[in-house]
């Protein structure tokens, strides 16, 4: 028998996890970096073909030439494509103290096989996986979608020991949150029913 969802976990979780975009130095564990990856690896994929691969990367100094690398790219594509609210975002990307890693002590590229055709799906449902099981540990984390201009550097690409059989899906942070930013509230979603 089915429990009733307020009183299951994971609803709570799926509830309050959000974006964390300012972390404390605190270093994420092998150990809880292991146990995020295992929830990943639980994600559902097309005829069961788990086509990802996981590198870890807490060299602090790699992270700040990836950033340095895809700042200046996020502001001439942001700059194609003006959307309202963006000034903020824009301005911190010309900062050079600024980076899109946002300080965490711990990046996670969930890359997926290029030779197969849902890898791109099953990589994203890994991810959201790694994101709620890092907010059931404490951890938080935020989805870089601009460190996928790092497959633009092949320089990068090898200092990060990403195969060229792969692509970067999803770049993920993760690490103790040091504020947290509120909740955004969520639409009510449009729903058809066909009878």
């Amino acid at each position: 028998m089915m429990t009733e969802p307020e009183t299951i976990g994971i609803f709570s979780v799926i509830r309050e996890r959000r974006s964390v975009r300012n972390y404390t130095d605190r270093e994420v564990t092998d150990e809880a970096l292991g146990a995020i990856i295992a929830a990943g690896v639980q994600a559902p994929t097309a005829l069961g073909l788990q086509p990802w691969q996981f590198v870890i990367v807490k060299d602090r100094d790699l992270m700040r030439r990836a950033s340095d690398y895809c700042k200046p790219l996020l502001v001439e594509k942001i700059g194609a494509e003006p959307r309202p609210g963006i000034d903020e975002f824009l301005a911190a990307l010309k900062s050079p103290e600024f980076s899109i890693f946002y300080n965490a002590p711990v990046l996670v590229l969930v890359l997926g096989a290029r030779d197969t055709v849902s890898s791109v799906l099953d990589c994203t449902l890994c991810a959201e996986n790694m994101m709620l099981a890092a907010w059931a540990l404490g951890i938080g984390s935020c989805w870089i979608g601009a460190a996928t201009l790092i497959e633009q550097n092949p320089d990068l690409l090898a200092a990060l020991k990403v195969p060229g059989d792969h692509q970067i899906v999803a770049p993920l942070v993760f690490g103790y949150p040091a504020s947290l930013p509120p909740k955004p509230a969520r639409r009510e979603p449009r729903i058809t029913r066909v009878p």
